[in-house]
């Protein structure tokens, strides 16, 4: 292994988020080596007092660590297979987007040629990269994550998983999972009461605080899940079913999309046909889970 290093840490990607993440690292003080597939997105980086590695390899003996914000993860494999004898002794810091089977084969790719290895995810857009708001997550070995806390810390909020690799991306998953059904309940709020000449923002404010309300249950509901007994302290799935119906059919006579609506409906129907009519909304993780039989 060549051990001589002379930055702190090396970014290889050169996107918005790249380039946000060599940004914040240079205006805390770290020493980094920069280099991306076309060079010329590292020009500006370098007046600004990156360092430029004018090669893969050179890039990864630049520094003991390297994050990696490419693409994809056939991406990955084109930029890091050729130097693999290089990266004995480093560590890899991986922030592309990517899946659970892919991080943990990645893991074990990196491990068979001696570096260590985390998997990440940002959970952010670039102008939030070194603040409280940028939230990057991490799995893979401890001893790694602490050891590199100034340099994961300087770039937002750096939140240690556990030693699967894969937890990364399956929280970065579940987490788009929860935004997209924020975002198209709301839409699916705003296209009905448009019909009355109400605008969206007018109802935003009544939707947040539905929203939050509904975020208060989670702690409650998520014991439930966990224990595996569902008491409808609140309403049964059989109460919920006659909500849905009246949505739904509102919906449709409005003339708005009810397609989503129609899948919640479907889900309770089939949790209440398997027996659960009395039981709270978190028995539907049944419908979710992989031991469901539904189709």
């Amino acid at each position: 292994m060549n051990t001589k290093t002379r930055s702190d840490v090396t970014i290889i990607g050169l996107g918005l988020m790249g380039r946000a993440l060599v940004d914040t690292l240079l205006q805390t003080g770290h020493s980094t080596t920069v280099w991306n597939r076309t060079a010329d997105k590292a020009e500006e980086l370098i007046t600004r007092g990156a360092l430029r590695a004018d090669s893969v390899d050179r890039a990864v003996i630049a520094s003991p660590v390297t994050l990696l914000c490419v693409s994809d993860y056939p991406s990955l494999h084109t930029v890091l297979d050729p130097v693999g004898e290089q990266l004995d002794g480093r560590l890899l810091v991986n922030l592309t987007s990517g899946d659970s089977a892919q991080a943990r084969e990645m893991a074990r790719w990196a491990e068979k040629r001696g570096a260590r290895y985390l998997d990440g995810a940002i959970m952010a857009v670039p102008p939030t990269i070194g603040t409280p708001e940028a939230v990057i997550l991490l799995s893979g070995s401890k001893a790694a994550f602490e050891a590199q806390r100034s340099i994961l810390d300087a770039l937002g909020t750096a939140t240690y998983l556990g030693e699967d690799h894969g937890l990364s991306s399956l929280y970065d998953v579940a987490g788009l999972s929860v935004m997209w059904g924020v975002l198209n309940a709301w839409l699916q709020g705003v296209a009905l009461l448009s019909t009355a000449g109400v605008d969206a923002a007018s109802f935003t404010p009544f939707a947040a605080q539905v929203a939050q309300g509904t975020v208060g249950w989670l702690e409650d509901y998520a014991g439930q899940v966990d224990g595996g007994s569902y008491p409808a302290n609140d309403a049964t799935l059989t109460t919920h079913a006659g909500g849905m119906a009246h949505l739904i059919e509102e919906s449709e006579r409005l003339g708005v999309n009810a397609e989503l609506p129609k899948l919640f409906k479907t889900l309770v129907d089939r949790a209440i046909t398997d027996g659960q009519a009395e039981a709270s909304y978190p028995a539907l993780i049944t419908q979710f889970s992989p031991e469901s039989t539904t189709s």
